[in-house]
């Protein structure tokens, strides 16, 4: 049986997780587990480094990594540096990928480093270093476009997205497929589509609705 590892973001202890955790476990079949980090406190190498002991105790014939918002560019920290972790695919939902906006504002006024934190502070430019993903993980993309949320509100956050994470910042070229649904930042983890498309890009390597060619606004990011 394959397991799915899933990352928590920003200011988040994981519970946040466990509707999505259902479903994947649940509905579609998955062994899950949830890799719980300091967001906060520690540095972007710190919590790549404890998730890859993670890793290697988790058991599973395949382990996918599923990253919400900053739990994305955590995992994708370690597997540009360690792509030699277990077998399996990856997705990232609302990672600022190319760089975070809203983080980059906060960064610069009284306070704000922290509040944004250490791993977000490190997560203000591309994730890669090179804007690329060049892994050899299959890596599938589900970006937001409900605008709605402090980003959206404080306006330092383009349109469109999903309130926290513009559409844009989660496009890396590089990626095997890129998915953008009617979701924002945070309702993006209770939306039952999200864990479809989740699941069948893990078994597949393509989401459902990019295969059926049913799905608006989608780009092929390997091309």
């Amino acid at each position: 049986m394959d397991t799915v590892i899933l990352l928590h973001g920003l200011y988040m202890t994981g519970a946040e997780l466990v509707v999505l955790r259902h479903r994947l476990r649940r509905v579609h079949g998955f062994r899950t587990r949830i890799f719980r980090y300091r967001s906060m406190a520690a540095g972007l190498a710190e919590n790549a480094e404890r998730l890859q002991a993670f890793i290697a105790e988790t058991e599973g014939e395949r382990v996918h990594l599923l990253g919400h918002s900053l739990g994305g560019v955590v995992l994708l920290r370690l597997l540009a540096s360690q792509p030699q972790v277990a077998p399996g695919r990856v997705v990232c939902l609302g990672s600022p990928l190319k760089g975070s906006s809203f983080a980059r504002v906060f960064s610069r006024v009284p306070l704000g480093p922290q509040l944004v934190g250490r791993s977000m502070l490190e997560a203000l430019d591309p994730v890669v270093g090179a804007d690329r993903w060049s892994g050899a993980r299959d890596l599938g993309v589900i970006a937001g476009s409900v605008h709605v949320g402090m980003g959206a509100l404080l306006g330092v956050v383009s349109s469109p997205g999903d309130g926290t994470v513009s559409v844009e910042e989660t496009r890396l070229p590089g990626a095997t497929d890129h998915l953008v649904l009617p979701v924002s930042h945070g309702s993006m983890l209770l939306s039952a589509e999200v864990a479809d498309e989740a699941a069948g890009f893990f078994r597949s390597g393509r989401f459902p609705r990019r295969a059926s060619g049913t799905a608006p606004d989608v780009d092929n990011m390997a091309s």
